[in-house]
């Protein structure tokens, strides 16, 4: 079978989902639809926004479905019309047995982790949090329970000490792009060979649900490196935060912070939060955490230098 007789409906709603579809389609794939998230308003003025996938598919000139239910009779029927071969998904929401047992050579997924570990929605930043030295993407058929179906191929990358979840992001967005094309490519000639998850570790699985605003807030009597990988482990999204009190006023505002690195400046006052020639100095458990970019309550994000020119930290204190 060629390509373009090879008939792939693709499923996605975020940026991540756009790089992978951009790929299939400049493989010669023959991309017959699109799945993805209904338009919803967005920002201050609330104006219809739609999905990263949807403008990426108009341009692309494939037809684009936007179900608010997946399990809608009428969406079912529309969706066996277009008689794919294959269903991609890549980030988006988990399908009714309805629609992913529907094609002939099944479903797969892509998962932004080395499977069977980190299942769940959060996968990069959990990976990042937990101090990881690699990480990666993973290619599966879709099966009853989320991220366990038999994975059929793996890429992986080294993670450095001090990246981001946002440079992490945009590396597995390219490699997963590859890792896709290269798996469907497969499963078109007939050479997918799924393997089942329980066969691939012994040790014990570390899951990455998602998180909430509340989960972001730096726990301060944490190790500095505990404290650093949290940092970078949320930014830029969701962000890690802080509460800071002014000794002078009483005034309690809320902190983001973006950018960080470890020190190995031993504690002097717990209390203190000090200027450094790199950063900003907050005390952890053991060492200081150097605070390198941040965002002040009601201003926007800022170097440190930018922020010292308007504000003394020292008139600050963690809440």
């Amino acid at each position: 079978m060629e390509k373009k007789d090879f008939r792939i409906v693709f499923m996605g709603t975020p940026e991540f989902a756009v790089s992978i579809l951009n790929g299939l389609v400049e493989a010669n794939f023959s991309i017959v639809a699109v799945v993805t998230a209904p338009d919803k308003p967005a920002g201050r003025g609330q104006q219809i926004n739609e999905s990263a996938v949807k403008k990426s598919a108009n341009m692309h000139s494939i037809p684009v479905l936007q179900p608010s239910n997946l399990k809608d009779e009428d969406f079912a029927i529309e969706l066996k019309s277009f008689n794919a071969d294959l269903f991609v998904v890549v980030a988006f929401r988990m399908l009714p047995e309805i629609v992913w047992s529907m094609p002939p050579k099944g479903t797969i997924n892509l998962h932004a982790s080395l499977l069977p570990n980190y299942r769940g929605a959060a996968p990069i930043n959990w990976a990042v949090i937990n101090g990881e030295k690699e990480t990666g993407v993973s290619t599966f058929f879709i099966e009853k329970e989320i991220d366990t179906g038999k994975v059929i191929e793996q890429y992986k990358i080294a993670i450095g000490e001090n990246e981001t979840v946002g440079e992490v992001h945009d590396k597995l967005m390219s490699l997963g792009t590859k890792l896709t094309v290269n798996t469907v490519t497969k499963i078109m000639i007939g050479e997918a060979r799924g393997i089942d998850q329980e066969q691939m570790t012994t040790a014990l699985l570390k899951n990455a649900p998602k998180i909430f605003k509340p989960d972001c807030k730096v726990d301060w009597k944490q190790e500095a490196s505990i404290v650093h990988n949290f940092i970078r482990g949320l930014s830029p999204y969701p962000t890690a935060w802080t509460q800071l009190r002014n000794k002078i006023t009483g005034e309690v505002k809320t902190f983001k912070l973006f950018l960080s690195s470890k020190t190995d400046q031993i504690i002097t006052d717990s209390t203190v939060i000090s200027t450094y020639s790199e950063g900003i100095l907050f005390p952890c458990s053991d060492f200081y955490v150097c605070v390198i970019e941040l965002q002040m309550e009601g201003k926007r994000r800022m170097h440190f230098k930018e922020f010292l020119a308007g504000n003394r930290i020292e008139d600050w204190m963690v809440s």
